[in-house]
């Protein structure tokens, strides 16, 4: 049996990912291969450098919870008058998160990691999905990870490209066809239960591609889920902190291990229609607090 852990993109819930991890380490549940998207591509090269086990989760839960939002998203005032006028290609530069890129992938090609990782990227000319198993790792990484208009496109063999979850999220076909047997999806979720709507042009930009990918994983885990064991770790909620807010890593990290091992404890990987955890919705009308263990 191959088992394929699947990370989707969520900016700054990346670190819920964290936290399902290590509940998934802490009962010897262990990836074959990995399989990521923007944050989730950053996730997952950190965890094919080092290997899995909980002392790695525990390792890349210090670096979580050390981040703060310029560390990954430098707002920087000359720049964001260039961009307003045409003249740099990005709201942010994206020295602040290769360097973090760097410190998680290492300096080495995906193919010489410890564990096999591919991931997904999207060519901004054609709109088409790429997905990168060998080559440089933090190119590869920095690739997928490139938010549209917030983070330049980056030049892979001759490609441009930019977020992978732009064209696909959560990859789980991609997971089939590389020979998994069972499939672990680890998603970041989405901000259910704002009081406000973002309210700058950055925090809009990743809301927006946050909920873009929450429709995207949806549809593919719903048509996927008769034909393979697919298996949705659910994702927290009610959530009320926003995909560009790293100030509540730390309690992401720890509500996520706790939900997720309740959720598997309860058996909750035999269960159908997975796809269940992740519809949209939102707790400004109601208190639908019941849709997982994350509340």
């Amino acid at each position: 049996m191959t088992t394929a852990f699947v990370l989707s993109g969520g900016g700054s819930l990346g670190a819920v990912q964290v936290g399902m991890l290590d509940a998934l380490a802490e009962r010897d549940i262990a990836p074959d291969m990995l399989v990521g998207t923007s944050v989730g591509a950053i996730n997952a090269a950190y965890i094919a450098r080092r290997g899995f086990d909980r002392s790695v989760v525990g390792d890349l839960a210090a670096i979580w919870r050390g981040l703060r939002r310029h560390d990954v998203f430098p707002l920087e005032p000359l720049r964001l008058a260039a961009a307003a006028v045409g003249r740099a290609p990005s709201l942010c530069s994206d020295g602040a998160l290769r360097r973090l890129v760097t410190s998680h992938a290492g300096d080495g090609r995906l193919e010489e990691l410890e564990l096999p990782v591919h991931v997904i990227a999207t060519d901004v000319t054609s709109g088409v999905e790429v997905v990168l198993s060998s080559g440089d790792a933090v190119q590869a990484v920095m690739a997928s990870a490139a938010i549209p208009a917030v983070f330049p496109s980056v030049h892979v063999d001759g490609r441009y490209l930019v977020d992978g979850g732009v064209s696909n999220n959560a990859p789980v076909s991609h997971a089939l066809s590389l020979g998994a047997d069972v499939v672990y999806v680890l998603p970041t979720g989405f901000a259910c239960a704002l009081d406000d709507p973002p309210t700058s042009p950055l925090a809009s930009a990743v809301q927006a591609l946050t909920l873009l990918i929450q429709q995207r994983l949806i549809v593919e885990v719903a048509l996927l889920a008769s034909q393979a064991d697919i298996r949705v770790l659910p994702p927290l909620c009610p959530l009320a902190v926003s995909s560009a807010d790293f100030d509540h890593t730390g309690e992401l990290i720890d509500r996520a291990r706790a939900a997720t091992g309740q959720w598997l404890d309860g058996g909750g990987t035999g269960r159908s229609h997975p796809e269940r955890f992740l519809s949209l919705h939102d707790h400004r009308s109601d208190h639908r607090h019941d849709r997982s263990t994350g509340g």
